[in-house]
């Protein structure tokens, strides 16, 4: 009775275990998805409002607003790329890091420009601005050199993979439409080829057949007179015939066979057709 309270109260402590587990892990994801909904609108919500000033604000205040748009969209955008090749693409691990710390820079220069929008100094703001100006140049012109280094690399192995697949279709279409017509053969062989399909019995010549049949194709030999007929050999052609006569013997005259009788269940003869 013991161990079985001991085995239902494992399996309800592993039960609870495992509940907590997927509830923490569950409020986790949620949280996370949460955080990253709340960094998006955010993020809209300044880019908006940054593109808004750009355009209201004239001078200094409208510049610092162009170039951190401009930053924040090439980085943006070149983080985006290089993720999503970096799953298809191992290679471009590298890369990665390199953004990484050129990202650093950028939210840096990200930083300082948003603190120079409340500066009261215009004139100490207008002339660091070329200087701003340049950084945010080098910064984003090396995000995009990343980002379409990347796109480079992904549509030249594309078109190298299509390449390869148009070769092979190609060489199997080749294949599925080889096909040969038979050699035209002269007439002799052809005649000689024709002569030793024939029977061999229609290539023998014709002394070997008649051999073969002697009883068809040659008459039968004349018996031998018997000698009892030698001493008649003189004997002139009306005698033969005479003597001939005289041994056979008297034959019977054929006598017309009785009328047959006839039945009423048969039918009348028909007369035979004159035509």
């Amino acid at each position: 009775m013991d161990a079985v309270i001991a085995v239902f109260a494992l399996l309800f402590v592993l039960l609870f275990g495992l509940g907590a587990y997927a509830t923490v892990k569950a409020v986790g994801a949620a949280k996370r998805g949460v955080d990253r909904g709340i960094t998006q609108a955010r993020r809209t919500v300044e880019d908006h409002t940054l593109r808004a000033k750009s355009f209201a604000q004239p001078g200094a205040a409208g510049e610092l607003a162009q170039l951190r748009l401009k930053l924040r969209t090439s980085m943006r955008a070149t983080q985006e790329a290089l993720h999503a090749a970096v799953a298809e693409d191992e290679s471009l691990k590298e890369s990665v890091g390199l953004f990484e710390r050129l990202s650093a820079h950028g939210q840096e220069l990200d930083d300082e420009l948003k603190r120079l929008e409340s500066e009261p100094d215009r004139a100490a703001l207008t002339e660091r601005l070329p200087g701003l100006r340049e950084r945010t140049e080098r910064i984003t012109h090396s995000a995009d050199s990343l980002r379409w280094a990347a796109r480079d690399r992904a549509r030249r192995f594309a078109d190298d993979d299509l390449d390869s697949l148009s070769a092979q279709i190609d060489l199997e279409s080749g294949a599925l439409r080889h096909w040969t017509a038979p050699e035209p053969q002269p007439a002799s062989s052809a005649q000689s080829s024709s002569t030793r399909q024939q029977p061999a019995s229609s290539a023998k010549p014709a002394s070997a057949r008649q051999q073969a049949s002697p009883s068809q194709s040659a008459p039968p030999p004349w018996p031998e007179a018997p000698a009892a007929d030698a001493a008649t050999a003189g004997q002139t052609w009306p005698d033969t015939a005479q003597s001939s006569a005289a041994q056979e013997p008297a034959r019977p005259a054929i006598t017309p066979s009785a009328a047959r009788p006839t039945y009423p269940w048969q039918k009348k003869p028909r007369p035979e057709s004159t035509t």
